[in-house]
């Protein structure tokens, strides 16, 4: 018979592995699409061109793992209406956050998007409301204040602020909240209920369609005028292996912890971003404004989670947030 000791430090071990783990992937590919994007070694300035690659890949990766390999499985009870009426608009703007998203990186540093990103909650919420699934108390009121006074202050502390590259970066936020809304609604009112992976597997490929058609008249020209084919495949490749490979670290948390963790891991992941940039790229330059107002933005967005991780909680489901949680989220706008 096993020792319930060991196993549980098998168990605890496991579980911390699989946090550090997504938390390497994320931060990494962060600055792995930033390096690939902006730097001369590269010369990749494609942010639209870039995601499609991570779609189109990440779509071949799913129906191998799926349904030639049949490692994994996809959940059953798609219909073609449920893909047009919930799919469609979920991988629509999934696209538009990760090449919006993505697209900033070419204006801002990565520290500032990261720090700009922590108004995610405050958009969620409010289209939350105007969609009737979030009700407006004064609490929530009080804790959207703080997210956007803390993301006010780190933006007042930013040396270089580029007005563009925070129009792309808002707009990312603004489609990655309305994707959000849309997998409430999606998983509320169809009833399905999907793993991380039938959500890659269902959303990758519409998503894929949806960035194809801008960049054929957006970025092909510009690639095709400049003599950007020659660009150097195996990179492209090893960042989009990269990308899967974030998606399934997120699974593997997700399955192992809870909700609450993966929360947790990813505002550790954030400040990780944050510093780490500042050592890595020469257009970041921290000022204690900008570190100031983002530990408030933060504290702002963890009584978020923390509010939203009782609601969940109170749902007759236990496994509910479990499923619920978009596996996409996390994926190549901003990690």
């Amino acid at each position: 018979m096993a020792d319930p000791n060991r196993k549980w430090l098998r168990q605890e071990f496991a579980t911390y592995a699989y946090i550090l783990l997504y938390i390497a992937l994320s931060s990494g590919q962060i600055f792995f699409n930033k390096w690939v994007l902006s730097s001369k070694e590269i010369n990749f300035p494609y942010p639209l061109g870039l995601t499609l690659l991570h779609m189109v890949f990440s779509s071949v990766l799913c129906f191998m793992l799926t349904k030639v390999l049949k490692i994994m499985k996809v959940e059953e009870g798609m219909t073609p209406d449920i893909y047009m009426s919930s799919v469609v608009p979920i991988g629509a703007m999934f696209a538009m956050t990760l090449w919006l998203g993505n697209t900033a990186y070419l204006y801002i540093s990565v520290a500032f998007a990261q720090m700009l990103k922590a108004i995610m909650p405050v958009a969620v919420f409010i289209l939350g409301v105007l969609a009737g699934l979030e009700v407006m108390s004064c609490r929530m009121l009080l804790i959207m204040s703080v997210i956007s006074f803390g993301v006010l202050v780190a933006s007042y502390g930013e040396i270089s602020i580029s007005w563009i590259g925070v129009v792309y970066q808002m707009g990312g936020v603004v489609g990655e909240a309305l994707r959000l809304i849309f997998m409430e609604i999606f998983v509320k009112r169809k009833g399905l209920k999907l793993n991380p992976i039938s959500v890659m597997y269902y959303v990758s490929p519409c998503s894929a369609l949806c960035l194809l058609i801008p960049w054929i008249f957006l970025e092909r020209p510009k690639m095709d005028a400049q003599g950007t084919w020659s660009f150097k495949p195996l990179i492209l490749m090893l960042n989009s292996l990269c990308t899967f490979a974030l998606n399934l670290s997120v699974f593997l948390v997700i399955s192992h912890t809870s909700a609450l963790t993966i929360r947790v891991a990813g505002v550790v992941k954030d400040w990780v971003v944050v510093l780490l940039s500042a050592l890595l790229f020469a257009d970041t330059k921290l000022t204690l404004i900008n570190l100031l107002g983002y530990a408030i933005a933060i504290a702002g967005v963890a009584a978020y989670n923390n509010h939203k991780l009782k609601k969940e909680a109170s749902r007759v489901s236990s496994d509910e947030p479990a499923q619920s949680i978009p596996l996409v989220s996390t994926s190549t706008s901003n990690q």
